[in-house]
């Protein structure tokens, strides 16, 4: 059975204020009882918020405790934003304190085209020189499924960090030092001391390393993206059904609930989207996870949702993708829709998947049954979107164009039985899937797997950590290092695609469950490391970033989301250390004062909260980060500098 994961985020901030039904009775919170005693009335909201241990929700009301930092129904941000500090970027940095934003605060900002390049060296703690993989031009691309000699950066000297600062920040190069990181819970975390040694000295056991008498059939992550109502679930739905992986009975049932609620072209769709509200909505919210086997592959299908709202939630979910597939709806007027400049989520989505480092991609061009199968609306479509994508960086031999359609089960695991696609002559979706290739798998490094969904059962008493294995391996019984509470663990059992396994290794998205710590000390942005090779904990990064289009500029004092792995926090920018030349990567001008659409540059950002992070050079599924603002991305970067934690 499919997975239902939940990353956290719901709504954005900007778009509470246009669901019309949302009503709200402030009477209920009025207390008159007290007017009348002469008392001055207060409303039942301030007096729960003064309850001690639990802060409510601005959104939804609910009651959280004190150590979310985020909504538990909505993923609302507790404190979304930084206070500006105008007294320098010195005190700036310190003990800052968020508050809500109010609408007018908010700005709409554009998402179009992108473009970047730069380079690097491949070791963790080892310098500050990067490579850039989010490029999106169609020169210089950086693969995550080659292997790409890294250059140390001619572009930026050593002091341009310091620009504008006078003092070189202190940064973390092979250890980090030693300290208390003060968990959300408010006890105090173990003191961890990063080892001496450098990563490139790390030597993997035995087992660490596949070999023949593995099962053949490797684990391909594959995320499904696309514009809202493309008919993403659906064809995941579909696809899981012909696979066997969804009985007739099951499927019986899906069929018999959507019909009583007036929905029943859903019934395939509700096989992944499992929540009352998403079915309601008819929309999906929160990344599905399920699992399928091809004849080449086990394949982990991740439905990430394509409404503009729910973006992070995609965002957390499909950066573990090893590939992708873009659905696009082929009926007039919908594709227009998804390429459009502003709001179109084809566009959003596909930068997006770029900037993971994904370079395959499969464009399913589905509801062909809508336009009657023409070729003709096929070809426009493929020229279309065929472009933009090529302006994003993908490769004409990369990408593979099916068109489907999922209602009426024609392409998808068969060449289609419907005269009218007979002028299609290449494969199936099925066997377009075996003909992705796996990107390079790091066996040979330390453990790391960003935590993406945490499951706690009280009853029994133990905690369970899924995610996808960046680098390394674990094993039943292995000793883990949880990250940022700097708690020891044991891996007391595995499991891969739903299935009790002994050995996960790099690239396998696997559900871990841990014995020796508690719930709290296990959250979902966090990272399950080895123990002798922690990852760095910082709340201060130094980023290359390429600005997207946008409308208004980013200037010192900017607050955004800031997004990285399954992590996100307030951010707020600190300094603008440099910009860029795009095509050579030198500095061309020190300290600028803003930064406009499509310009390259070195920032320092300070976040809320600590996050853990590494280098990009180090490990790339740690070191890209996206940020946000008024619900559009505005920027994607990688990390260049860990700078020591601000207190």
């Amino acid at each position: 059975m499919p997975r239902k994961v939940d990353y956290g985020f719901r709504y954005e901030d900007d778009n509470y204020d246009v669901y019309e039904d949302y009503d709200y009775d402030y009477a209920d919170d009025y207390d008159y009882e007290e007017e009348e005693n002469g008392i001055a009335p207060v409303t039942k909201a301030k007096q729960e918020a003064s309850r001690t241990g639990v802060w409510r929700c601005p959104i939804c009301t609910y009651d959280n405790e004190n150590s979310m930092s985020a909504c538990d129904i909505c993923g609302v941000l507790r404190n979304p934003l930084v206070k500006v500090n105008n007294k320098g970027d010195t005190a700036a940095a310190a003990a800052f304190k968020f508050d809500a934003p109010s609408p007018d605060d908010l700005v709409s900002n554009g998402l179009r085209s992108v473009k970047s390049k730069s380079k690097g060296e491949d070791s963790r703690g080892r310098g500050t020189n990067f490579l850039v993989e989010s490029e999106l031009a169609a020169n210089g691309l950086v693969s995550s499924s080659t292997s790409v000699t890294r250059e140390r950066h001619n572009g930026v000297e050593e002091n341009d960090s310091t620009s504008g600062s006078g003092n070189k920040p202190e940064t973390f190069n092979t250890r980090m030092d030693t300290e208390s990181l003060p968990s959300k819970s408010g006890k105090a975390r173990s003191i961890i001391e990063r080892k001496t040694e450098s990563i490139s000295q790390y030597i993997p056991e035995k087992w660490m390393t596949p070999n023949n008498k593995d099962d053949g059939l490797s684990q391909l992550n594959l995320a499904i993206v696309g514009h809202v109502d493309s008919g993403k679930s659906t064809l995941s739905g579909r696809m899981l059904h012909l696979l066997g992986r969804i009985s007739q009975k099951e499927m019986h049932k899906y069929e018999k609930e959507a019909k009583q609620q007036g929905k029943g072209s859903f019934a395939f769709a509700w096989a992944l989207d499992e929540s009352a509200e998403e079915r309601e909505r008819g929309i999906t919210m929160t990344v599905g996870v399920a699992f399928f086997t091809s004849r080449k592959y086990h394949v982990v299908l991740l439905d990430s949702p394509g409404h503009r709202d729910f973006v992070p939630n995609m965002i957390s979910g499909a950066t573990q993708a090893d590939a992708a597939i873009l659905v696009v709806d082929a009926s007039m007027g919908s594709f227009e829709a998804g390429i459009d400049a502003i709001g179109g989520q084809t566009r959003e989505h596909a930068q997006l998947i770029r900037s993971f480092g994904v370079d395959q991609i499969i464009i399913v061009v589905n509801k062909m049954d809508v336009v009657e199968y023409s070729k003709e609306r096929f070809d426009v479509i493929k020229q279309k979107l065929g472009t933009f994508l090529r302006s994003c960086g993908f490769k004409d031999s990369s990408i593979l164009w099916i068109p489907a359609s999922a209602m009426e089960n024609q392409n998808l695991v068969a060449n289609p039985s419907e005269a009218r696609l007979s002028w299609f002559k290449g494969p199936s979706l099925l066997d377009a899937i075996d003909s992705l290739q796996l990107p390079e798998r790091d066996y040979s490094k330390p453990l790391l797997m960003p935590i993406c969904d945490v499951i706690k059962s009280q009853s029994q008493g133990q905690v369970t950590a899924c995610g996808k294995l960046e680098s390394g391996a674990i094993r039943t019984g292995s000793k883990v290092l949880v990250m940022p509470s700097g708690i020891t663990a044991t891996a007391r059992s595995l499991e891969r695609d739903s299935q009790l396994c002994n050995i996960a290794r790099a690239g396998d998205n696997v559900t871990v469950n841990l014995q020796g710590i508690e719930g709290n000390q296990v959250t979902a942005g966090g990272v399950i490391c080895h123990p002798d090779y922690p990852v760095q904990v910082t709340n201060r990064l130094q980023l290359k970033i390429l600005v997207l289009d946008i409308s208004t500029p980013i200037v010192m004092g900017s607050q955004l989301e800031f997004h990285i792995h399954h992590a996100k926090e307030a951010a707020r920018i600190v300094k603008i250390l440099s910009l860029l030349d795009p095509k050579t990567g030198n500095t061309t001008k020190k300290s600028p004062r803003c930064l406009l659409a499509k310009q390259n540059a070195i920032v320092e950002v300070v976040l809320q909260g600590p996050v853990c992070v590494e280098e990009y050079s180090s490990c790339r599924a740690l070191g890209r980060v996206f940020l946000r603002s008024s619900g559009r991305t505005i920027a994607l970067g990688i990390v260049t500098q860990v700078i020591k934690r601000e207190e």
